[in-house]
């Protein structure tokens, strides 16, 4: 489990591609000091396992499902990645219960500064759209983000300079892929209700 708070930002240094999947190499230098061999880590809102840690990299291996279901399968040599270790018992949940299990794509269709701020709106499949409420949360990219607006193909919200400077959404653009993960308490509801 994952809060969607961005430890760092790492970057793509392999992309070995063969029937089976993936393995990425990922460049996350300081943040490795944590992690060994088969811990969990979220890559852009993906829950990965690290393989192998070393040299200030660590490779993961990302398969055939997981690459249908999120942007990885975009993902390539230089790509900025944002990186973030699982929760611990003892750690704040300072935003808000990420499962790493993504539930589709979206794709950006507006960024626009605002003040200090830049709202960016995202066009969403409608089997996540209608997880998706105003003021509630959703992961972008494995981002904790609230949301500003919805209407009935899209939903916006707007990033703080923090955000900006510390994820890869500082330099998403128009027609930018990103993986969205709806809030699970959502799911829960729909599931349980007659």
């Amino acid at each position: 489990m994952f809060t969607g708070l961005v430890a760092a930002l790492g970057r793509i240094e392999a992309v070995d591609r063969s029937q089976e999947g993936v393995r990425l190499t990922v460049a996350a230098n300081g943040l490795l000091v944590e992690v060994g061999e088969g811990d969990s880590i979220a890559v852009n809102g993906v829950c990965l396992t690290a393989v192998q840690v070393g040299d200030g990299t660590f490779a993961a291996d990302v398969m055939n499902e997981t690459l249908a279901r999120s942007s990885l399968r975009d993902v390539g040599v230089g790509s900025r990645v944002n990186l973030e270790l699982p929760l611990r018992a003892t750690d704040r949940l300072g935003g808000h219960i990420v499962q790493g299990h993504v539930d589709g794509v979206g794709r950006i269709q507006a960024v626009a500064e605002d003040g200090f701020a830049r709202r960016v709106t995202i066009a969403t499949p409608a089997d996540v759209l209608r997880y998706v409420v105003v003021k509630g949360s959703i992961a972008v990219d494995g981002v904790s983000l609230t949301v500003a607006e919805i209407d009935d193909r899209s939903f916006t919200v707007s990033l703080i300079p923090e955000t900006l400077q510390r994820t890869n959404l500082g330099t998403a653009e128009p027609g930018t892929t990103v993986n969205l993960e709806a809030d699970v308490l959502a799911k829960y509801v729909e599931k349980l209700l007659p």
